[in-house]
């Protein structure tokens, strides 16, 4: 590192002769010591910063993430067996069949059905969205003793008499937290209770505070003695009994349930903070093409655009829930597609690929997965608008089995197809036992011109109308692939038909469809 930093600092200035960069390690601390001024400081850090990770990683003994970053550094002299070069002999048509998308989902969930589920051990925290893998029952009942509803006197209702007017002796208090042992209740006393609070051995009634009235003030003044009750008390009135919530070694929360906030709340609610769940897969993003740059470059060279499908679909599923990979961006050439597949393939249990799926010379995403990786394509092309070239493959990779995602490289393409494939093969893998977006009937709120090959993923904003409690559909506008914006609002997914089910191919205000809801 040291002399990383020297010969850095000599090419922006031979001055940096006389800076003195060190770095040592004491421990399993790595020290380094820049030179004084900030100028220098920040230049020497551009210097060491890409290795510092792995440099931490040795020192901890991270043996997995060291022994995987390896394998990457070895994959980067994988030589492809693509012919890239005999352009004029490449497929004019697309040699797979294009197939519905219910087709081709029930196709990506069969396979997701093939990989055995993985479960683990966790924890109340950060289990947001996971699945449980077992059933749970209560520990404990809830509440675990007779607890009062409402702030007021614990007090004994007898057979003859519920009490009103009835004059009684304030003998102490039961508070929240308190042992229900502390005090006791006997005819013609009474304890003051608070909500919440144990109700003490031998009441069996609440009276809430509105319905009294003070007669007599201890000796100092400061506590109650005697109070009057104003309104007839009966027996169980304002008492939650034990188990009254929930009863102890009852099924609270059944295999396959979803863990959000209130059923988080229940099981700590009843005793279990640890639990089994499905694992989700991790998800390696790839972004593929000679054009793309980082969105982090702040200037942009002639020729090129900024790679923005790998920050939608990393903040896409990042909001699902599952954790993403940066795989980089692979050149058009197939050593680096197949250089950055196979990095993708031994980090990720699912890899999501954007661009080079069509029928462009520079496409070789498909070519590689079969000719260099030994890949199954189930399909290669959707009937759908957008995203017609959309491919999922099946790889095996040290006998574990692999889920391929090859997406149409225009924005609103990954994103729709993202929605419609990968999300519920995602959800699958986790444990999800309906992984698709629900479906409901949506009401056209202006004409829209119909496509007359393909059916399609309309992006729209619904809102419920309620005069006819049927969501009412309006585009987001332009709904070319390329144009990312007409996703900004959508809240669905509109399956429009193609043209030839309606007069003039149009769809008319008011015509009723189906969309998918995306969230609510």
């Amino acid at each position: 590192m040291v002399i990383a930093m020297i010969k850095g600092s000599l090419e922006v200035t031979p001055m940096a002769m006389l800076s003195r960069p060190v770095c040592g390690v004491r421990g399993k601390t790595l020290i380094i010591n820049f030179p004084g001024s900030p100028k220098g400081a920040g230049e020497n850090f551009d210097f060491v910063k890409k290795p510092l990770k792995h440099a931490v990683d040795l020192l901890s003994d991270k043996k997995p993430e060291v022994e995987c970053l390896h394998k990457a550094m070895q994959s980067s002299n994988l030589k492809s067996k693509v012919n890239a070069v005999n352009v004029a002999d490449r497929a004019r048509k697309s040699q797979f069949e294009t197939i519905p998308v219910k087709t081709a989902q029930d196709i990506v969930i069969q396979n997701c059905l093939e990989i055995p589920s993985v479960v683990e051990k966790r924890t109340l925290k950060n289990s947001i969205g996971f699945i449980l893998a077992e059933d749970v029952l209560a520990n404990d009942p809830l509440p675990p003793f007779p607890a009062s509803i409402k702030d007021g006197y614990a007090v004994f209702v007898s057979e003859n008499s519920q009490l009103q007017n009835a004059l009684l002796q304030v003998r102490g208090d039961s508070t929240a937290g308190e042992s229900p042992d502390k005090c006791h209740v006997e005819e013609g006393f009474c304890i003051r209770v608070s909500t919440g609070a144990p109700v003490p051995p031998g009441a069996n009634a609440v009276v809430q505070i509105e319905d009294t009235e003070l007669v007599e003030r201890t000796e100092d003044g400061n506590d109650e003695k005697v109070i009057r009750i104003l309104k007839s008390a009966s027996k169980g009135q304002d008492i939650r009994p034990p188990g009254s919530d929930i009863p102890a070694n009852e099924l609270i929360l059944p295999k396959g349930t979803r863990l959000g906030a209130s059923e988080l709340g229940v099981l700590a609610a009843v005793g279990r903070p640890q639990f089994s769940a499905y694992r989700k897969p991790i998800v390696g993003l790839l972004s593929t093409g000679n054009e793309l740059q980082s969105p982090h470059d702040m200037v942009l060279e002639k020729g090129k655009i900024r790679d923005s499908n790998k920050t939608t679909l990393e903040s896409l599923f990042q909001k699902e829930g599952f954790q993403t990979l940066d795989i980089g961006i692979a050149k058009d050439t197939p050593d680096a597609v197949y250089q950055k597949l196979v990095e993708g393939l031994k980090k990720s249990d699912v890899l999501v690929c954007t661009g080079g799926v069509s029928m462009g010379e520079k496409d070789y995403l498909k070519r590689v997965l079969v000719t260099d990786l030994g890949a199954t394509i189930h399909f290669g092309a959707v009937l759908m608008k957008p995203g017609k070239p959309t491919t999922f493959a099946t790889c095996t990779l040290n006998g574990n089995k692999k889920l391929i995602f090859g997406l149409p490289g225009n924005p609103v393409s990954a994103t729709v197809t993202s929605h419609l494939f990968v999300i519920p093969a995602l959800r699958k893998l986790s444990g999800w036992d309906t992984p698709l977006y629900p479906a409901v009937k949506v009401q056209l709120e202006k004409d829209i011109k119909l496509d007359p090959a393909r059916p399609e993923y309309h992006r729209v904003t619904l809102n419920w109308n309620t005069e006819t409690g049927v969501p009412l559909a309006s585009s987001t506008g332009n709904q070319i692939s390329s144009r990312l914006l007409s996703c900004n609002t959508a809240n669905a997914l509109m399956l429009l038909p193609k043209a030839g089910e309606f007069p003039n191919g149009i769809a008319t205000a008011g015509s009723l469809m189906t969309a998918h809801l995306l969230s609510l």
